[in-house]
């Protein structure tokens, strides 16, 4: 028996992601009405860090991104802020574009979790929250509503919850907030091996 490289197994698993969250980005694509913008999770299909707000703001929609516009600058400075690898960051939406079935969104965002495989869901508001714990995810245990404490949702991926970015943006006490039990992802972040 031949022993297979880590990093030629690495790059497989990276392929097979790269192609699945293609493969989902066009199903979202066509599954939205016209006039409707899809807006697409963003970020390294394998990630560590998968985070997940409700729905798209209107900067989203116009670029079909997640996170794009203030939200996605505010989470970049507040990742750096960590000391956290925005390269080891995936970002998504639980609804897809305006007016999406739920039934069809929760698959997807499913499919998102299965692809991206990651080690900590960062949950941001109350919405968020409630969508995620709809999911029927294997072995989930339904996250509490405990702002910036780590908690298990499988076992394999730990949960974090936080207040909504975007209902953030606009007020120093919500910004605060948000920053206080987003924190939480940095300690969590140095605690993780070393590749």
């Amino acid at each position: 028996m031949v022993a297979v490289p880590s990093d030629e197994i690495s790059e497989k698993y990276l392929q097979k992601a790269i192609s699945e969250t293609n493969e989902l980005g066009e199903e979202i694509a066509r599954s939205a009405p016209e006039g409707a913008f899809p807006v697409i999770g963003s970020g390294h299909p394998l990630a560590d860090l998968f985070m997940v707000k409700y729905g798209p703001q209107p900067a989203e929609a116009q670029e079909g991104v997640a996170y794009f516009g203030r939200a996605g600058q505010a989470i970049l400075k507040s990742l750096q802020r960590l000391r956290i690898d925005p390269l080891a960051v995936y970002g998504t939406n639980c609804i897809k574009f305006a007016g999406q079935d739920e039934e069809e969104a929760r698959s997807q965002l499913t499919r998102e979790l299965h692809i991206v495989q990651p080690k900590l869901v960062v949950v941001m508001g109350e919405d968020a929250l409630a969508f995620v714990n709809s999911l029927a995810f294997p072995l989930a245990t339904p996250i509490e509503e405990r702002l910036g404490e780590l908690q298990r949702f499988t076992p394999t991926i730990d949960a974090l919850l936080v207040p909504d970015i975007d209902a953030s943006l606009d007020d120093q006490a919500a910004k605060t907030s948000f920053w206080q039990a987003f924190k939480t992802a940095g300690a969590w972040w140095a605690e993780l091996p070393p590749y």
